[in-house]
């Protein structure tokens, strides 16, 4: 909720003063000046339902306005006096207000609502607080917004449960209170999200707004409708409204003359409430009323709203049968309309009427509350209180409307057994009696006689055989009365000590008896227990001791019994004082003195009294841990290795002598890992192996017998740094060379304190004892150069730091390695032959190791030389060379220490010799050129004539006798066998001799092509030749090697290929008529493809013509009729004539007519016959007889019906009509009727199918 205070200027301005923030905004400011009473007031109206809730304005032609604040039943209206209390005054009541300028206040309302000003009839302005868009919700619940509690327990929460609750729309919520001071605080409302009109201001108990006044307002109400008759004259009307009267309904204001008045901001604004069927004026702003008072409907509607109201309120006094002691049955009869009222009728209504059906326990007049709601005429009463007298109402409502209260009628609810009593109590008890006592429950209208008071068997007896025998006498209820009587305690005597009993209640009167109460459990006292043992230690602690200690033996487990630990520190002189008592066998003795005795016991008691106490013990706090030792200092010079630190004890022991001191070292300044450096009672240490240049923490704590102290302040100390120490000797790193070595050497093992920044290498030879420095740097790594092969060096080395350089190192000897041969000298070189060369060479220079190994490159360019020989030789026999080519050689010599340069390439060339063997083609067989049947075709690639030119070839074929051809690469050898295989082989010939034979190969002379067969025409027609040849199938067969190509002759005397397969049938198609053709064939295989056969001619015939249509018959008369046919063109210059057929009944066709016409006239018809008749047409060829083509469809004439009608001519004309129209009825649909047709039933289907798609897949 959000309210604003603000205060009233002298002027009657308005000033916002400040403002509060809650959580429902249904809260409205109205501020004023007030006359009499209040000079300046801050007014705050919190409303818990949107209702009626405004200010009621007294209009007047008057500076001063008096202006009523309305506050519905239930409602509280919130002012702030004078002496800065708050007010309270509960509705109903009207609260006088005064204007001193004449004009209504602003109204601030919260975000979300509006204010509308109506005027009513009488002139009286009334200010409506309502939402912008309201939501009605007819006959159901409005959304429910619950509230924080109240923030002060001691006002008194005045939002009732929701199950209490009336149902909606008709719902009240109000704050229980009367008028008085009350503080400034937040009132939690309860607000449902409905809008009330007039008919909601009835209030919940059915009495009449503002009629239960209080004398103070209603006497201020009389004093300032006085004062204000006095200032307007006796004048002004509007302003006469009795004081008990309820305030006017915003539906009788629709007459009223025009007003406009502005409030946040709106005026003249229309506010309706429009729902479904519902009272469309419940609200209607100024400009509204206007035009709806000039076309006259405004008023109609409000008097038919309120003729629905007064028929609503003629409801009968409700009657109430089958009562029973908590429930009753409610009837009651509909609205009746008068007789003679015809304005309205329930019946007319479309919305049904619905019931609210409400009680009172407090009288006729009393606070009513709703218990049903609903369309029936009946209800069933329940959860009522028993003996109770009771009033109920009923009142109609349909939509906005509602009527009034029916009259009441009583009944009261039958007596019953009494409610369920409150288990019974011990107010006392011992070891043997128990003293139980209880509280009366409700009697529900009869008074109580009696109380039954049961008991259960003990639970100390762990018998088994007691349970059998005890619940076999008793059944499987283990109590038993014990007492039955009018008095509400009583005494059990002779009972168990320690021992447990179980009781429950019941209460009768004259209707029955109640239910038992809840089971209850009691123990019965124990005699008082002997001393305990004496307590023990537990645990001690600085400032605390744990003691436990044991029950008595004597006491049962039943029995319960408390402690009483007493201590008594030693030398204070106070004596034993408590420090617990309860029932727990530990307890912890708090905030005791370090190191000091305190002495114990313990004693235990119950309600029989308490035992002697325990033997006295005693025991010792632990003294507390020392203070930390003061920071450790220097004493001395710091040593490299060494150094010397004191300490003073700590300030505070802990009550306890310190024992031993530790001091812990740490090498560095993280701190993380500490070592123990000294441990014992003396408080100085010299700490030494320390490492020179490093940063040492040292730290002291003690020990006493309190525990460990805490650390002290960490000491920093730097020892100085010294030379490094002496290095590992240098080791090579790799394998040495002839002139050089790679050193590499470790940082020595002891810096100094400081970092290594140089290292000096010096080299000597072993029987010279001086040495030179080769190195000097901050590398690890060095190379020594200069040296001499194959001779032994020796090296130390030696570190450095800030310091200087530390001693040097052991020796380290060093052996160079051996060289590389120098280059070797040019090979000699020696032709043996063609094919072969010897390469001689000498060994070179071997630079202190031995040659063992030459290496020989030969080839034929210079640049690509390959390694042809390895080994300790000195020559090397190169064979298989090519004749008459040149080569290139050159020798390497290598030893151990490496591989020498090679030697200057030497030239050679090699004698000419006989041509190569001829090699096969691209690494094939001579691949033939032409082939028949007895010629063979050879090529072949000219081989190396090894420097002399090739004069000739010669062929070998084996039987027959080689030939000899010239330098050519190819020949073609004729006069072979046909399928015939023939081994060949060639050899080169040239001024040397003659070459080796090449390989021999294999080639076979092809068989002889096959005869082309014989080519016949086996079926023809005028567009189609097929053709047949040969023996063998029609289809093709993929294992048949012989193939047959048809080629066929153009205009232009050029065959074409028409066929090329294995088939021995093909069909020519798409020929012309009376046209001659030629065809040749030829069949091919493997051997080559055959010769062509001779030309063939094949002449097509002449077409016949096409079918004619079904003739059309018309009879002319009872012996005559018409045939008629469509013509046919002329075929090729040849002229068509037509032949008509005709047969009577089921006898043969007979030919009627033969010619060119198109029609013809048939006579002679026999009466009641059946003729059939068909055309054909013929095709008259000029120089071949004529041919026919098929028949047309059967066209049938029925025979005429002929009826005894007077008059021969008027029959004959009749039976010519019959006739005509039966002819015309039978006559078929032409092509292009039928295509029409076909087109419009497609369209139809078309448009269905996207009218389908259009109205159930699209939308």
């Amino acid at each position: 909720m959000f309210v604003r205070f603000v205060c009233v200027t002298a002027f009657g301005a308005l000033i916002p003063l400040a403002g509060i923030t809650g959580d429902d905004p249904r809260g409205v400011i109205f501020l004023c000046n007030a006359a009499a009473q209040l000079t300046s007031a801050c007014v705050c109206v919190m409303s818990s339902q949107i209702c009626e809730w405004g200010a009621v304005v007294y209009s007047a032609n008057v500076f001063l306005q008096v202006i009523l604040v309305q506050v519905n039943p239930g409602e509280a209206f919130t002012i702030r006096r004078e002496d800065g209390q708050f007010q309270c005054i509960t509705g109903p009541a009207q609260v006088p207000m005064m204007s001193p300028n004449g004009s209504v206040p602003p109204i601030y309302v919260p975000p979300g609502y509006v204010s509308q000003v109506i005027i009513e009839e009488n002139g009286v302005r009334r200010v409506l607080v309502l939402p912008q868009q309201p939501e009605f919700h007819p006959g159901g619940h409005s959304p429910l917004h619950h509230p924080p509690p109240p923030p002060h327990t001691h006002l008194p929460a005045f939002i009732p449960h929701p199950a209490m609750m009336p149902p909606p729309p008709h719902m009240y919520t109000g704050m229980a209170g009367g008028v008085g001071d009350m503080s400034s605080q937040y009132i939690s409302q309860y607000h449902p999200a409905h809008i009330y009109s007039e008919q909601d201001s009835h209030p919940q108990h059915g009495r009449p707004l503002f009629v239960h006044r209080d004398d103070r307002t209603s006497k201020t109400h009389e004093r300032l409708q006085k004062k204000l008759k006095e200032r307007q004259g006796g004048g002004g009307g509007g302003c006469g409204q009795v004081k008990d009267s309820p305030p006017s309904s915003p539906q009788k204001s629709c007459g009223s003359p025009p007003t406009t008045d502005i409030h946040n901001g709106v005026g003249g604004k229309v506010l309706e409430t429009e729902q479904q069927g519902q009272l469309r004026h419940t609200v209607v702003s100024s400009d509204k009323q206007t035009a709806k008072g000039k076309n006259g409907e405004s008023l109609e509607l409000d008097k038919e709203a309120q003729a629905m109201q007064a028929l609503l309120s003629t409801i009968s006094k409700p009657e109430v049968s089958d009562i029973q002691a908590r429930g009753a049955v409610v009837k009651w009869s509909g609205p009746t309309r008068p007789e003679g009222e015809s304005s309205i009728n329930v019946e007319d209504k479309p919305n049904p009427l619905s019931y609210e059906v409400s009680i009172s326990i407090s009288g006729n007049d009393g606070n009513y509350q709703s218990v049903h709601s609903g369309e029936e005429l009946s209800a069933t009463l329940q959860d009522l209180r028993p003996a109770t007298d009771y009033h109920v109402r009923v009142r109609a409502l349909c939509n906005c409307l509602q009527g009034s209260p029916s009259e009441a009628a009583s009944f009261t609810t039958l007596s019953c057994e009494p409610d369920l009593p409150n288990p019974p109590r011990k107010t006392s008890g011992t070891k043997n009696t128990l003293v139980l006592q209880w509280k009366a429950p409700c009697d529900n209208g009869s008074k109580i006689q009696n109380y039954i008071l049961q008991n259960s068997f003990p639970t100390f007896c762990l018998n088994p055989l007691f349970f059998f025998f005890f619940l076999k006498g008793k059944g499987t209820d283990p109590h038993e009365q014990c007492y039955y009587g009018p008095l509400k305690q009583y005494r059990l005597t002779k009972l168990s000590p320690a021992t447990r009993y179980s009781f429950r209640l019941a209460a009768k009167n004259d209707m029955g008896v109640s239910e038992f109460s809840e089971v209850v459990e009691m123990f019965t006292s124990c005699s008082v227990p002997l001393p305990p043992l004496p307590p023990e230690l537990e645990v001690a602690g600085v400032t605390w001791l744990c003691l436990k200690w044991q029950r008595p033996s004597s006491s049962p487990k039943e029995d319960d019994i408390n402690y009483v630990l007493e201590m008594e520190e030693d030398g204070l002189g106070y004596g034993f004082q408590p420090s617990y008592d309860g029932d727990e066998l530990t307890f912890t003795v708090r905030s005791l003195h370090r190191s000091t005795k305190y002495k114990f016991r313990v004693a235990a008691y119950n309600s029989e009294g308490k035992s002697n106490p325990s033997p006295v013990v005693e025991f010792i706090t632990h003294p507390d841990r020392p203070s930390s030792p003061c920071r450790p200092v220097i004493r001395g010079r710091v040593l490299p290795h060494s150094f010397k630190m004191v300490w003073e004890p700590p300030k505070d022991d802990g009550g306890a002598e310190v024992t031993k001191y530790v001091v812990e070292l740490s090498e560095g300044l993280s701190g993380v890992s500490w070592g123990l450096a000294y441990s014992g009672s003396a408080m100085d240490h010299v700490c030494d192996g320390l490492k020179p240049g490093c940063t040492y923490q040292t730290r002291v704590y003690c020990i006493s017998e309190g525990g460990q102290s805490p650390l002290s302040e960490t000491l920093q100390v730097q020892t100085p740094a010294v030379p490094p120490g002496p290095c590992q000797p240098p080791r090579l790193a790799g394998k040495p060379k002839a002139r050089e070595v790679q050193l590499r050497w470790a940082p020595p093992q002891v810096d100094g304190g400081s970092p290594v920044s140089s290292y000096s290498l010096e080299a000597s030879e072993p029987q010279c004892e001086e040495s030179r420095e080769v190195y000097q740097g901050p590398d690890m790594d060095c190379s020594v150069g200069g040296l001499m092969p194959g001779r032994t060096y020796c090296f130390r080395l030696k570190a450095a730091n800030k310091a200087g350089f530390g001693p040097l190192s052991e020796r380290c000897e060093v052996t160079t390695g051996p060289g590389a041969p120098e280059q070797c000298r040019i090979p000699s070189t020696t032709c043996k032959s063609p094919t072969c060369v010897v390469v001689s060479w000498e060994s070179p220079q071997c630079n202190g190791a031995p040659v063992t190994e030459f290496r020989l490159e030969w080839g034929a360019v210079e640049g690509s030389m390959q390694v042809c020989y390895s080994g300790p030789a000195f020559s090397h026999e190169m064979k298989g060379l090519l004749p008459a080519t040149s080569y290139f050689c050159r020798v390497q010599a290598v030893n151990v220490a490496g591989v020498g340069p090679f030697s200057d390439a030497v030239h050679c060339q090699t004698p000419c010799s006989v041509p190569a063997g001829v090699k096969e083609e691209s690494g094939t067989r001579p691949a033939p050129m032409y082939s028949p049947s007895t010629c063979l075709g050879i090529c072949w690639d000219p081989p190396c004539d090894h420097g002399s030119p090739i004069t000739s070839y010669l062929i070998d074929l084996g039987e027959r006798q080689p030939i000899v051809v010239g330098p050519v690469t190819k020949h073609v050898i004729q006069h072979l066998q046909p399928d015939t295989s023939y081994r060949i082989r060639i050899q080169a010939l040239n001024s040397l001799g003659a070459g080796p034979f090449s390989h021999t190969f294999k080639m076979k002379t092809k068989p002889l092509p096959p005869p082309p067969p014989r080519l016949e025409c086996t079926a023809f027609s005028h567009q189609t030749l097929r053709l047949k040849w040969g023996d063998g199938p029609t289809k093709s067969a993929s294992s048949d090697a012989l193939q047959y190509q048809l080629q066929m002759g153009d205009r232009n005397g050029r065959f074409i290929s028409m066929y090329k397969g294995p088939c021995h049938i093909h069909k020519v198609q798409r020929l012309n008529e009376s046209t001659s053709y030629t065809f040749r064939i030829q069949a091919f295989n493997e051997a080559g493809e055959g010769p062509f056969s001779s030309v063939y001619t094949f002449t097509t015939p002449r077409s016949p013509p096409a079918p004619v249509k079904a003739p059309k018959v018309e009879r002319l008369d009872d012996n005559s009729c018409e045939v008629t046919w469509e013509a046919l063109p002329p075929m090729k210059g040849d002229p068509v004539i037509y032949t008509l057929q005709s047969m009577m009944g089921n006898s043969e066709f007979k030919q009627a007519y033969k010619g060119s016409s198109t029609s013809f006239h048939i006579h002679n018809l026999q009466p009641n016959s059946d003729y059939r008749f068909r055309v054909c047409a013929i095709r008259q060829c000029q120089d071949a007889p004529e041919l026919s083509g098929p028949y047309s469809p059967t066209v049938t004439l029925s025979p005429q019906r002929v009826d005894a009608t007077p008059g021969g001519a008027s029959a004959a004309a009749l039976a010519s009509r019959t006739g005509a129209e039966s002819s015309r009825s039978r006559q078929s649909l032409t092509d292009e009727q039928c295509a029409f047709l076909l087109l419009m039933v497609f369209a139809v289907i078309a448009i269905l199918i996207a009218f389908v798609i259009q109205y159930f897949v699209i939308k």
